[in-house]
């Protein structure tokens, strides 16, 4: 990991093996952090926090297989903050329907793929949110729909009263594509969060010498 600093840029970074990984990293830096490209277990253990796109979900799985990242992945998104967007929520979900395939298995949720129809049923909501700042612009592609939610979970937007933007201790995770809106709100929330968790870390001066 990065050198422990309660007051310097976060570094967050955004899995770029698929989907529009651009767009996180224009909200990234417009949301206040350093964005970096992950595409490696290196570079995955060089950031803060990680965000995981929208895409193919089973292509997703098959790529971090490829590059031997999968392992890596569940061990870094276990204690790190991690947020998944549309695919990157299905990946984090502890039950995968519609149909049933592998995952992380770390958010307490129950997500059925394409819940909200094919790419040309594509849409833009607003709905209430907990977040300060009013309703919230959501964009739907291929969306997924998160059926169910452990009780350990908060529910910080929902739709039709199905959840969609979810957080569990260190990992936020949403069905929609908050970065193709131009309300920088989520990404600012989990940059936030990458903050809170720096600030328990502690600093270089901190942490005790190694005998030599």
């Amino acid at each position: 990991m990065p050198m422990p600093s309660k007051n310097r840029c976060p570094i967050i970074g955004v899995l770029a093996l698929q989907g529009d990984y651009a767009s996180h990293v224009k909200a990234i830096s417009e949301a206040g952090a350093e964005p970096r490209l992950v595409r490696t277990k290196e570079e995955l253990a060089q950031v803060d926090g990680l965000i995981l796109p929208g895409g193919e979900s089973t292509t997703f799985l098959n790529l971090l297989a490829r590059e031997g990242l999968f392992q890596p992945l569940l061990e870094y998104a276990r204690s790190q903050p991690t947020f998944g967007t549309c695919a990157g929520c299905i990946l984090l979900a502890k039950k995968v329907l519609r149909p049933e395939q592998q995952s992380l298995g770390l958010l307490d949720a129950t997500v059925e793929r394409n819940a909200y129809g094919r790419q040309i049923d594509s849409d833009i909501w607003t709905a209430e949110t907990s977040l300060p700042g009013g309703p919230l612009e959501m964009v739907y592609i291929r969306a997924p729909r998160i059926a169910s939610v452990g009780a350990g979970v908060d529910v910080l937007a929902a739709r039709d009263g199905a959840p969609v933007l979810v957080r569990q201790k260190n990992i936020l995770a949403a069905t929609f594509h908050p970065e193709l809106s131009d309300d920088r709100r989520i990404h600012r929330y989990f940059v936030q969060m990458v903050k809170e968790k720096l600030a328990t870390e502690p600093s270089a001066a901190e942490t005790p010498a190694v005998a030599r």
